[in-house]
This record gives C-alpha cells, sequence and structure tokens, in this order.
C-alpha cells in the first residue's frame, strides 16, 4: 500500500523504521567533525539572470524536487544542522526558474526517506514530467521495503530514468545487501543510480554516522558486484578524491557529478584535477534549490577555469546526455 505524502513528516535525518543493521555501522547521533559540525552561513553572492555568456548549452544533472511538505520538513533540516536556503520554490517552479534562465535539461531527483512513500514520490516525478518536457526525472525508493525491485522496475516502465538512493538519509550503507537488487534492476535496464555515498556532508543531525556508512571502499565492492552498473557518486565523492580518482581509472561505470563541490563552498580544497582528467564521466549538478549561494555560482568558477572547448562542453552537458540519455 502507497503512503499519502501528506501524512506527518519525521526528521529527514533519523533512522528510518525498516533500515539494515547488518553493513550500515549504524550509531547514535553523530558528534565527531565533519562539513557540519556546525550549520554553515549564506553568501550573498550575486547572482545572474542567464547562463554566463561562453558556455554552451547547460544541463544540470542534479536538481530536487519534493511536494511542498515535505520540501518545507527538508529546508527546516538545513536551517537547523545544514545551510540556509537561498531559493525556497516549488518543484514546479524549481524547473521553471532554471529553465528560463537557460538551462537545457534538468534531472529531478527525489529520494524516501521511509518505506512506503516511493510509489507516491515516483508519480509525483511523472506527473513533473508530463508537465515539463526538458525534465528527465529519476524515482526513489527504501531499500529494503516490500516489492523494492518492483517499485524501480515501475518507474522505468513509467518513464524515469534512474534511481536517486541517499545513504546518509536513509541509514545504510551501498554495499549493504537491501540496495543489491535495486542496483542489480538498474543494471538490467541500463538506467544509471545516483546514490549519495560520498561520506560528507556530515552532520549531528543525521542518527546515523556517515564516515562510517560510506567509503570509496564500499563503491569499490559495488561496482565489482555489478560490473554492467552506471553509478553516479554525486559531489566528486567529497570528501575522498584522491580514491575516488583511482576509482574513476579503474571502473568505467563509475561516475561523478560536481554538486557543491567546486564553489569553493565547503571547507576542503576544490578538486579540479579531478574534475578535468575524467572527461564524459563528470556531469554537472547543482542540488539547486537547497543550496546557500547564487544558482550560478559554480557555472562562472567553471567559466573561470579555461577548460579546453571539448571538455567544457562534456561537462556542462555531454556526459549527461550519455548517461541519462542511452542505455548503451
Amino acid at each position: 500500500m502507497t503512503a499519502t505524502l501528506d501524512a506527518p513528516l519525521p526528521c529527514l535525518g533519523c533512522l528510518a523504521p525498516g533500515a539494515s543493521a547488518g553493513s550500515s555501522g549504524h550509531v547514535g547521533a553523530s558528534t565527531a567533525d565533519g562539513f557540519l559540525g556546525a550549520p554553515l552561513p549564506a553568501i550573498d553572492d550575486e547572482e545572474g539572470a542567464r547562463i554566463p555568456d561562453g558556455l554552451p548549452a547547460v544541463f544540470d544533472a542534479h536538481v530536487h524536487v519534493f511536494p511542498d511538505r515535505l520540501f518545507q520538513a527538508i529546508w527546516s533540516w538545513f536551517e537547523e544542522y545544514g545551510w540556509p536556503i537561498r531559493y525556497r520554490l516549488s518543484a514546479l517552479e524549481v524547473i521553471d526558474f532554471q529553465l528560463s534562465r537557460g538551462v537545457e535539461r534538468v534531472v529531478a531527483l527525489t529520494y524516501a526517506h521511509k518505506p512506503n512513500i516511493a510509489r507516491a514520490l515516483n508519480d509525483f516525478v511523472v506527473e513533473l514530467c508530463r508537465q515539463r518536457p526538458a525534465v528527465l526525472g529519476c524515482a526513489t525508493v527504501f531499500p529494503g521495503e516490500a516489492d523494492a525491485e518492483a517499485i524501480v522496475t515501475d518507474a522505468f516502465a513509467a518513464g524515469l530514468v534512474g534511481v536517486k538512493l541517499h545513504c546518509h538519509v536513509q541509514c545504510m550503507s551501498i554495499d549493504d545487501p537491501l540496495l543489491a537488487p535495486i542496483l542489480a534492476a538498474c543494471a538490467e535496464h541500463g538506467r544509471p543510480a545516483i546514490v549519495h555515498a560520498g561520506r560528507e556532508p556530515k552532520s549531528p543531525g543525521y542518527r546515523c554516522d556517515p564516515h562510517l556508512l560510506c567509503s570509496a571502499d564500499r563503491v569499490q565492492r559495488v561496482l565489482l558486484d555489478h560490473p554492467k552498473l552506471k553509478l553516479v557518486v554525486p559531489h566528486l565523492g567529497a570528501d575522498e578524491f584522491d580514491a575516488y580518482a583511482r576509482l574513476m581509472e579503474r571502473h568505467s561505470g563509475l561516475w561523478l557529478d560536481t554538486t557543491m563541490a567546486v564553489g569553493g563552498y565547503f571547507p576542503t580544497r576544490v578538486p579540479w584535477d579531478l574534475v578535468e582528467s575524467f572527461p564524459g564521466r563528470i556531469c554537472y549538478g547543482t542540488d539547486f534549490p537547497n543550496v546557500p549561494f547564487a544558482w550560478d555560482r559554480e557555472l562562472r568558477r567553471l567559466l573561470e577555469r579555461k577548460l579546453s572547448p571539448e571538455s567544457r562542453e562534456a561537462l556542462l552537458g555531454g556526459a549527461a546526455k550519455s548517461l541519462f540519455l542511452s542505455r548503451s
């Protein structure tokens, strides 16, 4: 039975019912240092009205869409534990904001923080894609819930083009056995799995410790177990940039996106060497609207890098088109 999305919503950082304790490393509230040992400030930088001149067509491969009440719950969590949300927009407004500023295509992502809401969220994204054909929608599922594999295959049949999972929120590691049938379904259908499997941002707001749940080693185990899988790790795998560079060299099925990793916001180096070393397998993404700075901040940083035209086109559009529009 599919739960209504109007039901009361728990804390999104809390351990959701049904999560596995097997390989996930569940602990109490996280207290060790991480990017989010305390909430980070907003940056009041100027924003442009359009995509900066000199850039090719832009394909944003990491945009979040949720029903209004779920967005509100997520923003409340960010305000307390993460950073101020600059753009508080409805899902349709999120899409229209980007398209009106020159973004060509948008990959819409959602995630289920508990069982029995995935089908409703997937239906929500399907309808969003119907209303805005420039949107490529991704499904979600809560690993371990009843009929998880069927939820994924039904979403693909409805036109969704990938699956989004979030180890920090769903409180399980990417190599947890509960994820295996979901990842296998993605591989079978030639659809990417977008899995927040990097260690950061770690926060006391989560009821599980991402530094225990997440590592490049766990990602490598999944790539070995699912050799046909196309796996996308967001945020360039922060903060294990060197480890992910080695994985990119060894595994052609691994992709990364740049989401919030190239704007100089987090207290870590910007891994330009990683971005520039793998043209065609690094996608531009933003996390819009859940950002504390101007929507085009990272585009302006990318423009400053003076990449070759070929590398810039691959990063800002070509890689995402290959990933989300091709089954090969």
